[in-house]
């Protein structure tokens, strides 16, 4: 008669070892949102009133910041201004995107490999959108990402 040994699951320590990063991402991601608030504040006079930051994927990270428009801007969507206030705020992020670079490569300790922003001036939102570089040797390990083609 055989006798099968009761083993625990091998995801129990990969659970463990998630809820742990899921733990450490989510202070990231706190610190990452209030620096964009911040970051706001010190180049537009004022910041969002609500900020979140997010993973969208291992190598981009999503940042949506509500109602971010200045008094001004406002006053130019009511007056149907929309594309004057994307194009400004597209000069501002050319302008400053180095700072918004810095700060969440020193949060994420990774590199930003591209950094976008995008506004949508009806709804008072702003996108800062950031994507990382691989980290070094996961490419070559895993092949490519999940959801990801090679295009080539």
């Amino acid at each position: 008669m055989r006798m099968r040994v009761a083993q625990a699951p091998p995801r129990r320590m990969a659970a463990m070892s998630e809820t742990y990063d899921m733990r450490a991402n989510g202070l990231v991601l706190s610190e990452i949102a209030k620096a964009m608030v911040t970051l706001h504040k010190e180049q537009f006079g004022r910041g969002p009133t609500r900020a979140d930051a997010n993973f969208a994927g291992r190598d981009t990270l999503v940042c949506v910041l509500d109602d971010a428009l200045l008094p001004a801007e406002r006053a130019l969507v009511e007056l149907g201004e929309q594309q004057r206030v994307r194009e400004a705020r597209l000069f501002f992020q050319v302008a400053t995107a180095d700072r918004f670079v810095e700060v969440v490569e020193r949060l994420t300790h990774r590199t930003v490999r591209a950094f976008a922003s995008a506004t949508d001036p009806d709804k008072g939102v702003v996108m800062e959108i950031f994507v990382f570089e691989p980290p070094t040797g996961e490419r070559a390990a895993d092949g490519n990402g999940a959801g990801q083609v090679d295009a080539r």
